[in-house]
């Protein structure tokens, strides 16, 4: 009987919605009409009003109109974007994907929008659906691998591969569960392991907390899929908002976490732990009373000794501050004080960092210790007195003694984490470990050098719960010479013996203007930049281009005059003016660059600057006036440009530029976004006989067997992970590129000679292709892990730089294989070379074997 009732029910359906409405089939008609009108003015806003009528009212439209209002969606995005109404540009898009949730257009241009804004979680969730929905779409997979490289950054990798850490982590886990702690909440879960080690210890309960949405739903996954979805209880907050019983229940007996950067206290574990001693765990255990372990608290790991030592490192020199006295010609005297923004001053600055990291085994040219390692600080975890005092200790000031003569260029910090009484975890520089070292640059404009039997001063604190440690004076045969204070030039390095306090009013009074000139004349740089500036042989490189190509178009400029001379009246021509007569360049380079003023200092040149920030261009005049070039020779473009992408333009009316000078490859080892876009509207703004810098990049790349770049591309299967099972869900963020590398000391085994890979001709658009297809053959027989590549950039047929050079401020990327390729000495491999929008990509096989690289 249920099937006869259904019946006429299903009909009168039917027939309901078989009946016409006129008014609103005119209603509809008429808006798609006017939403076509409006859309040909390019009155964008009211046209996509009109088509979300049309489409609400009338759904079977949506496949006829799909691809008019997509049109119609980005251009009122972009004005809306343009405008700064950001709200109603996610509004517009929210009611977009209402209408077609399955489009992975619409869905991966919302990704790009909110990756732009900041809103990288959410990004990435829009280019993985839109992956989903259909996994060959380039400018999706794009998308998805720029985020991931944000979202799960690759030391996740190589965490979850160090079997020897994860193990020793479980151990200490299940130790303390066995012992009676029974409740966990595991805070920064991450994938979820340190809670799954305490549930498989048997604790009763455990709770973990996520703050990235992505890490979250992963950890929930991954969770699921080793069957405890119903035992461990993961909230999406931070830890610092939890509350009992809002979040849990009650307090825990045990909190684990690895909530520790290379400076130790980087992440909040110092904050987080605090919290959880006031709100989320149950009182420590007090020495002079037993109590059962159920009914006190602790924390894992227990507590970390921090260890530092003073190095001489020209590759960390370079990065930080300013080595060189000249730059492509330049003299750098006026320049005034140039450096990075990590700053180891013992005073907190917003606008800096207090360190940056470096894994010191693999440094270009290594580094040499100048002191023995010391003992820096001792924290309990398992103290809260202790955790609260920190931030307002006495500034320790300690003597290392120097053991060798070298230059001071920073200090190196790592720490042992003690994870219980009998195990810990040291992250050394000589230790096989997932962890770089922190690294406190020396910022002296000269730098410092220490001899044996001087004594370093040193000063930590630990103000606003970041490790500071700052290299503040040498001890010297008797006399203190400071390090932290700017002196003039003239008595820098020399010992200076402690003044008395007349003495010393006396000489802060006189330098009270000095120094105001000094802080006038201070100008931060990114740490790119820094190693940019640095690179003689770049700036070098473009000085001889530059000059090759002026002084040519200076030949051809005569030449023309000569001719018109003879064909019109000399007293005409006296007349005229000098602008004419001037060449234009243009530099469009990322941050900080020098070019536009080599180009100016060529003479009868205007260039322009895509230098932004005030100081920087304070720099650049600076430098301008010390080196004799006229003010109005040089100018900043980006000043007269209300955005960047008005920058490719014609100089004025009635000239064209002599050359634009096109930044084409990141400092992490890819070529830019949109370079090919950029350079064929630059070759329209050319004036006969200009050129374009560089006018073409040829990509070389070698084949390589590396275990290390397997380890930081993917997780290897279930066994360093301690059988759980990870792999499958975090390998979902492995890029097929590994940036930010350092070629000449990665641990690998070269399986062939370099070889062109692709050529880019920015010059001449028809040179260019998309697909090559390349035979390397292998020179010893191995694995085939990764295709490392690397730029020799062309600024004309002779001039070139390469971002392999020893001095280069780029890194190199390499191509990472799914799965290695085995090769015999001899074998043919065939790699298949894709350029797409800027983003190369590489696939190879033998004998018809493939192992793509995606």
């Amino acid at each position: 009987m249920p099937n006869a009732s259904a019946r006429p029910k299903h009909s009168r359906r039917t027939r309901r919605r078989r009946r016409e409405d006129p008014a609103r089939n005119e209603l509809v008609s008429s808006s798609l009409e006017s939403a076509q009108q409006c859309l040909f003015s390019q009155d964008y806003g009211t046209a996509f009003v009109h088509y979300l009528l049309v489409l609400n009212l009338a759904p079977m439209f949506k496949d006829f109109a799909k691809e008019s209002f997509r049109f119609t969606l980005f251009k009122w995005a972009e004005e809306l974007d343009s405008v700064g109404r950001i709200q109603d540009l996610f509004d517009c898009y929210e009611q977009a994907l209402e209408l077609f949730p399955a489009d992975e257009v619409i869905l991966n241009s919302m990704g790009e929008h909110l990756f732009r804004m900041g809103f990288r979680d959410e990004a990435a969730g829009h280019f993985h659906k839109a992956l989903k929905l259909r996994p060959d779409y380039p400018e999706a997979r794009e998308n998805f691998y720029r985020v991931a490289n944000w979202l799960v950054e690759r030391w996740h990798f190589l965490m979850l591969n160090d079997h020897g850490r994860n193990l020793k982590y479980q151990q200490a886990i299940q130790k303390a569960v066995q012992s009676g702690c029974n409740t966990v909440l595991d805070i920064g879960t991450g994938t979820g392991i340190l809670g799954m080690c305490a549930k498989k210890a048997g604790a009763a309960e455990v709770y973990a907390c996520e703050l990235s949405k992505t890490m979250y739903e992963l950890a929930c996954e991954v969770v699921t899929a080793n069957g405890m979805d119903g035992s461990i209880k993961i909230l999406h907050m931070k830890s610092l908002e939890m509350e009992v019983p809002k979040d849990i229940p009650h307090r825990v007996s045990l909190v684990v976490t690895e909530t520790v950067d290379a400076g130790l206290f980087g992440e909040g574990i110092i904050e987080s732990l605090i919290h959880a001693w006031h709100h989320l765990l149950l009182p420590p255990q007090v020495r002079i009373e037993f109590r059962e372990q159920s009914a006190t608290g602790r924390v894992i790991p227990a507590g970390a000794t921090v260890f530092g030592m003073a190095l001489e490192c020209v590759e960390i020199r370079r990065y930080h501050r300013l080595c060189v006295s000249e730059v492509g010609g330049l003299s750098m005297a006026a320049a005034g004080e140039l450096r990075s923004p990590v700053s180891c001053s013992s005073e907190p600055d917003d606008s800096t960092e207090p360190y940056t990291t470096e894994r010191l085994s693999r440094l270009p040219g290594g580094y040499k210790p100048l002191t023995e390692p010391f003992t820096a600080l001792n924290i309990d975890f398992n103290n809260v007195q202790e955790l609260e005092g920190l931030s307002s200790r006495e500034v320790q000031q300690i003597r290392l003694p120097v053991i060798q003569e070298g230059e001071l260029d920073a200090l190196a910090v790592w720490f042992q984490l003690h994870l219980d009484e009998e195990s810990s975890l040291s992250t050394g520089p000589q230790e096989d470990t997932c962890w770089e070292q922190a690294i406190y640059p020396v910022h002296s404009a000269k730098g410092f050098a220490l001899k044996p039997r001087d004594e370093l001063i040193v000063e930590i604190s630990c103000r606003d719960a970041y490790l500071r440690l700052c290299c503040v004076a040498v001890l010297r045969d008797g006399h203190e010479i400071r390090l932290d204070k700017r002196l003039d030039s003239r008595h820098s390095g020399n010992p200076i013996s402690n003044p008395n306090p007349e003495a010393e009013l006396c000489s802060a009074l006189a330098c009270l203007q000095t120094g105001q000139n000094q802080t006038k004349d201070f100008c931060m740089l990114e740490c790119s930049e820094m190693a940019l500036l640095n690179n003689q042989d770049y700036h070098q490189s473009f000085c001889s281009a530059l000059e090759k190509l002026i002084s040519q178009l200076k030949v051809k400029c005569r030449n023309q005059e000569q001719g018109s001379l003879a064909q019109s009246d000399l007293a005409d021509s006296a007349n005229s003016t000098d602008r004419s007569d001037l060449l234009y360049v243009l530099d469009v380079s990322e941050g900080f660059s020098l070019l536009s003023l080599i180009a100016a200092s060529q003479g009868h040149v205007k260039a322009y600057s895509s230098v932004e920030k005030n100081k920087q261009q304070d720099v650049l005049k600076r430098l301008a006036h010390s080196n004799n070039i006229p003010e109005q020779q040089l100018e900043f473009w980006l000043n007269h440009m209300e955005d960047e992408q008005g920058m490719l333009q014609r100089p004025s009316r009635e000239k064209l530029w002599s050359a634009i000078i096109l930044d084409c490859v990141e400092t992490c080892g890819l070529i830019r976004q949109k370079l090919m876009e950029k350079a064929s509207l630059a070759r329209c703004l050319l004036e006969e006989g200009g050129r374009i810098f560089p006018e073409r990049i040829v990509v070389y790349g070698l084949l390589v067997e590396s275990d290390t770049l397997l380890l930081e591309s993917a997780v290897q299967g279930q066994e360093p992970t301690l059988g759980f099972n990870i792999a499958p869900f975090i390998n979902q963020f492995t890029v097929p590129v590994h940036v930010f590398l350092d070629f000449s000391t990665l641990e690998c085994r070269h399986l062939s000679e370099s070889v062109e890979l692709f050529v880019l001709d920015l010059m001449d658009a028809n040179a260019n292709y998309i697909n090559r297809e390349v035979k390397v053959q292998a020179s010893s027989a191995g694995r085939i892990t990764a295709v490392p590549f690397w730029y020799h950039i062309y600024l004309d047929q002779e001039i070139r730089v390469s971002t392999l050079s020893h001095n280069s401020h780029w890194k190199q990327a390499a191509a990472v294989l799914q799965q290695p390729l085995e090769v015999r000495a001899g074998d043919w491999v065939h790699l298949a070379v894709k350029l797409h929008k800027s983003t190369i990509s590489i696939s190879a096989h033998v004998d018809n074997s493939p192992q793509a690289v995606e």
